[in-house]
């Protein structure tokens, strides 16, 4: 089990002056790809959390910074491949069209994941109220031809079950599109809540079925080298010579 701060703020324990800040190539091939196929991963900065479950406000971390999390895709029926997308006071409803992630490293431009953009409202569908939450869901669609690393390798089973991973999770990306409305999403769902009558939701940070971490990331380092984990002060001795 985790720090509880770690677990709550859905970051660890970087130095100070170093952010999280992933290209989406990193997310796709240096983050969701290990995480399907249990692999260690560069850091342990990405929680596990069943993001639908819950209102964008109640997820754990910064609400004014940038927040990611493991997604599991639970279906909304029980014979279904369609996605649930409803949480307690509203649901997430995907606008335009997915996007093509490219991997650098490979020729021709392969493509390794996609992006899906979605926009939170509030209310039932499909009458909701559009509000400024925004969530980027990364999916991996190749798990390309580094499976075969000697120093992982893939029996039968295992290609079958990362087969089976790669459908079941996805990366997610979720924040404000407009920042100030951090303080007015706050005051807005307390006053419905007294309005209400309602008792305010807490969120189950020491829950192991809501927020779990990889036990193979727990090898990794956070040295700036890190895939997606920059310094502030690299950049700024940078921008002054």
């Amino acid at each position: 089990m985790e720090n509880f701060n770690f677990v709550r703020d859905g970051m660890s324990g970087l130095p100070p002056g170093f952010r999280f800040q992933p290209t989406e190539e990193e997310l796709v091939f240096q983050y969701l790809k290990r995480k399907i196929l249990s692999w260690p991963l560069p850091a342990s900065v990405i929680p596990e959390v069943n993001v639908c479950k819950y209102d964008p406000w109640e997820l754990p971390g910064d609400m004014e910074q940038e927040r990611y999390f493991f997604s599991n895709k639970e279906a909304k029926y029980p014979n279904g491949n369609r996605v649930n997308r409803a949480s307690s006071s509203g649901y997430w409803k995907a606008t335009g069209l997915d996007r093509q992630i490219v991997s650098s490293s490979w020729k021709n431009n392969h493509v390794v994941g996609m992006k899906k953009t979605l926009v939170f409202y509030r209310g039932k569908a499909p009458h909701g109220s559009r509000t400024d939450w925004v969530m980027h869901e990364y999916r991996l669609v190749n798990l390309g031809v580094e499976t075969t690393d000697s120093n992982f390798p893939q029996t039968e089973n295992s290609a079958q079950n990362s087969s089976f991973q790669m459908d079941k999770w996805v990366v997610c990306r979720i924040f404000l599109k407009n920042k100030g409305a951090a303080t007015t999403e706050i005051t807005e769902t307390r006053t419905n809540d007294n309005v209400g009558g309602t008792q305010p939701r807490l969120f189950d940070f020491m829950g192991r079925d809501e927020i779990v971490f990889d036990s193979a990331s727990s090898a990794c380092s956070s040295s700036s080298s890190l895939a997606g984990i920059s310094s502030n002060e690299q950049d700024h001795e940078q921008s002054s010579t």
